[in-house]
């Protein structure tokens, strides 16, 4: 780990990793998209973001966001330069959190922003004073789902034409990388699985209930070729369309 304090510019790169330390990310200017542990939050200017050690992270920010980073070295650092605030401090970085500064720390922090950061004495006395400001401050993140009947609507009226994850990033409001982030972590599966899944399980319940012709069954659910929709039933089901559809008849 580096410096304590630091400036950092975040564009639209998608950064997603974590690291052993906590961290606080400020938003100085912009607006950053952040997830934290699958739990999506979006952090405008003189907001807050904690991030506890070892939390996996993804952020990034369409238009570009200056932020102030605090990274914390450590438990005893915590113990030796904050005394009697440190277990307060703990129990702040434990969690993930979303916060707005109140004027006294909108002041600290634009103060330390215009500073020279990397001065080592500046830093860990600024880092000091913005931990123990923050104590018994934070609120939690709110855990948001993705939307997946707006989803579901979206796929089934569309089922008949190429689905793209871009598609289906709009309609969720995010980035394709987060998107993909939280459909592994909300039901396992990638966006284009779950759009296969949509097609296969819709073109069952045509072949059990209607009397459609094999091909017009394909169309409707996205597949220009036959011989491809046969061999993607096989692999879902274990059976091709035209069994599917006899085991229907018999039952």
């Amino acid at each position: 780990m580096g410096q304590i304090l630091s400036l950092r510019h975040y564009r639209q790169d998608v950064i997603a990793h974590s690291h052993e330390h906590a961290q606080l990310v400020i938003s100085l200017s912009g607006l950053l998209d952040f997830e934290v542990d699958g739990r999506a939050s979006l952090l405008r200017q003189q907001h807050l973001m904690v991030i506890p050690a070892g939390a996996h992270h993804i952020c990034g920010s369409e238009q570009g966001s200056q932020c102030l980073v605090l990274d914390v070295p450590g438990q005893d650092w915590l113990g030796e330069s904050l005394g009697s605030h440190a277990d307060a401090s703990r129990r702040l970085l434990d969690n993930a959190g979303h916060l707005s500064l109140d004027a006294n720390q909108h002041q600290l922090v634009s103060w330390l922003a215009a500073s020279p950061v990397n001065d080592p004495l500046i830093a860990r006395q600024g880092a000091i004073l913005l931990l123990a400001s923050l104590n018994n401050a934070v609120e939690p993140v709110t855990a948001n789902r993705l939307p997946f009947a707006a989803l579901d609507a979206y796929i089934e009226q569309n089922l008949a034409y190429p689905l793209q994850v871009m598609d289906l990033a709009r309609v969720a409001g995010l980035s394709c990388a987060r998107l993909h982030s939280r459909f592994v972590s909300e039901c396992g599966l990638t966006p284009m699985d779950y759009i296969r899944q949509h097609r296969l399980n819709t073109a069952l319940q045509l072949l059990r209930h209607s009397a459609l012709p094999m091909g017009e069954v394909a169309s409707r659910v996205g597949y220009a070729s036959q011989s491809a929709f046969s061999a993607a039933m096989l692999r879902e089901f274990g059976a091709s369309p035209s069994r599917l559809r006899r085991e229907s008849g018999d039952n």
